[in-house]
């Protein structure tokens, strides 16, 4: 009974990963194959039809070159670096006042923070996009850069958690020794998070990437275009280009596939350590 019990819900365990699996990888495998077909054979085949030519590789060259990805990719690296740095920066230094100091005030601080995410981002976007207007940002790198550098409440919980398992002890010595505080969080903190911070770094870092809205609503100027909107402009008023949309999509999928792939283990690494501790 135990055994048949056990086989059972191995089975759905293991059948419910794999459904889960089917489901995420569907749409890619669609793109994938839509993205070798010419507008003919994707008229006349299934989307789950593979590509009658595999090296057909027109779709890429007109995404790369007429999506003008070199300056698509030069913006997205230059908005990613410093909105990243200063999301850590921002982040581990309200970490560590939370952490490590007592003052009024401290729960109501994390309380907004845990409010301000169930608060839909559309419903505060006309009086951002107002403050951005009104500062001078719009249509400029400093706009989407300003957005994403705000941390959240995931990156300074992940943050938390491994402060607090830093010895108090370290910081008193430090302070005996003439440090201030600014120096401990410098000199100590900061180089003993470094899991978390490559955590935040791929979390984060993947999420800004990814994200079509700020840069499509802050930064609309051709010029100030990054890889999530570059492919906008074969969406027409007549018809969409999909077999180049998705030769764009394969192409800004690679870096995200290997950089995950490649530093996956920081990934979970960083959210089971900090769970754990």
């Amino acid at each position: 009974m135990e055994k048949a019990k056990y086989t059972f819900f191995s089975v759905l365990k293991y059948g419910s990963l794999l459904l889960g699996a089917f489901a995420a990888l569907l749409p890619l495998v669609v793109v994938l194959f839509t993205s070798f077909k010419s507008r003919e054979e994707m008229a006349n085949s299934t989307a789950l039809t593979p590509p009658e030519d595999w090296l057909n590789f027109d779709n890429y060259k007109r995404a790369f070159f007429e999506g003008n990805m070199t300056v698509g990719f030069m913006n997205t690296v230059i908005v990613l670096t410093i909105s990243i740095g200063g999301a850590i920066l921002i982040g581990t230094m309200i970490a560590y006042i939370l952490s490590r100091f007592e003052f009024k005030g401290k729960n109501v601080i994390m309380a907004l923070f845990l409010f301000a995410v169930l608060i839909p981002g559309v419903t505060t976007q006309v009086a951002t996009f107002q403050i951005i207007n009104d500062l001078g940002l719009f249509n400029t790198r400093a706009s989407a850069i300003l957005l994403f550098m705000g941390t959240d409440i995931i990156s300074i919980y992940i943050f938390i958690q491994f402060i607090n398992q830093i010895s108090n002890q370290l910081d008193e010595s430090a302070m005996l020794d003439g440090a201030s505080y600014l120096t401990i969080f410098g000199r100590i903190i900061l180089p003993l998070l470094k899991p978390a911070i490559a955590t935040v770094f791929i979390v984060k870092g993947v999420a800004i990437y990814n994200d079509f809205y700020i840069p499509f609503l802050y930064m609309p100027k051709e010029d100030l275009q990054v890889v999530s909107t570059a492919l906008f402009k074969f969406k027409g008023p007549y018809g969409t280009q999909w077999e180049i949309i998705s030769a764009g999509i394969m192409i800004v999928i690679l870096p995200t596939l290997i950089a995950f792939l490649s530093l996956q283990k920081y990934i979970y690494n960083g959210f089971t350590q900090g769970a754990v501790k």
